[in-house]
């Protein structure tokens, strides 16, 4: 079961009236499932519970859950009060603030409140289509033919609308025909690549392989990687990165290989606002997540687990951020405002 849109394609997110629809994350690659949000509550707990994953389509579903809220109430306090809530579902994703504010902004004063929330949400998800496409050309100019590419968790049609971030050069250079190889890091402890990178992969035919987190190291000495591309969930002004838990030993591994590393995210990711990446709130999860794979315990279930869900990568590591206004050094990034 694929849903199509007119471009042929299969889409994360998409709204029908007050309704959220999106495939279900959680299910796949073994089970394609889409679950409809009829509540701001709903779309909530599905950014939350990670049904739906990745910066952009969670910024995505935050627009279309604030949308909601104003379809839901018009006294402003019960607006605040969901808004809050949305924003704390997955605190390190920037693009959910960047989202509900936007929607937030535009919505409070309009004449008709649920419709521009509406439409403000409609315009966040094609304008992460139209950034999509263009970090995508500017990041495939990067890809010569031949490469070997590695990547981390997921950052593809799943994460954000049209090509993905740092999916979207690799899908840009098939259609460029070049002869690419993908390593996909399987991410513990949700198993991002191996489970939703590796389905994406596989869907549109482009040669690839699911590595173990710790085999990245063993294929960069051994030659078999030539560039690294990753996603960003927050973006600080200095250029320091906060993207999934072991982003961080996959930049220093590149970096001790003399390998390039680029981080591929929209401008929306960019937290003006943070100076450093040491000010970026990083997600703590269950430790849940770190003993068990789907139902089975695989760890000895008296001890404890740490599950911090992401780390900051500083700007030194990194050779480039792609966005949709163009390649920057991160000492640069701040310049993007």
């Amino acid at each position: 079961m694929v849903v199509k849109k007119e471009n042929n394609d299969w889409a994360a997110i998409w709204r029908e009236g007050q309704s959220i629809f999106i495939i279900d994350q959680t299910r796949l690659p073994f089970h394609f499932e889409i679950v409809e949000l009829r509540t701001y509550i709903a779309t909530a707990n599905a950014i939350r519970d990670m049904l739906l994953r990745g910066a952009g389509t969670i910024g995505v579903a935050a627009a279309c859950a604030m949308a909601q809220v104003f379809s839901e109430y018009s006294d402003k306090k019960d607006i605040n009060k969901a808004k809050a809530y949305i924003e704390a579902a997955r605190p390190t994703a920037q693009n959910l603030f960047y989202a509900t504010n936007r929607v937030y902004d535009a919505a409070i004063g309009a004449d008709d409140p649920a419709a521009a929330a509406f439409r403000t949400a409609d315009n966040i998800l094609h304008e992460d289509e139209t950034h999509s496409r263009l970090m995508g050309e500017l990041g495939a100019e990067l890809v010569e033919d031949g490469f070997g590419i590695l990547t981390h968790c997921n950052a593809g049609k799943l994460a954000i609308q049209g090509y993905g971030s740092a999916l979207a050069p690799i899908y840009v250079a098939q259609e460029q025909k070049k002869n690419i190889f993908v390593y996909a890091d399987e991410t513990r402890p949700r198993l991002q690549g191996a489970q939703l990178t590796a389905w994406e992969l596989n869907q549109a035919g482009i040669p690839h392989a699911i590595i173990a987190d710790n085999a990245a190291g063993y294929y960069m000495q051994h030659g078999k990687i030539n560039i690294v591309f990753v996603g960003a969930d927050r973006i600080a002004c200095n250029g320091d990165v906060a993207n999934k838990i072991g982003t961080y030993e996959k930049a220093v591994l590149a970096k001790e290989n003399n390998i390039p590393f680029y981080v591929v995210a929209p401008c929306s990711t960019i937290d003006f606002a943070c100076k450093f990446g040491e000010n970026i709130p990083i997600e703590e999860r269950t430790a849940a997540e770190v003993k068990n794979i789907g139902r089975s315990l695989v760890a000895n279930p008296e001890s404890d687990a740490l599950n911090p869900a992401f780390d900051v990568t500083p700007a030194r590591y990194i050779s480039g951020i792609i966005t949709e206004k163009g390649i920057v050094l991160p000492e640069n990034v701040y310049t993007l405002a």
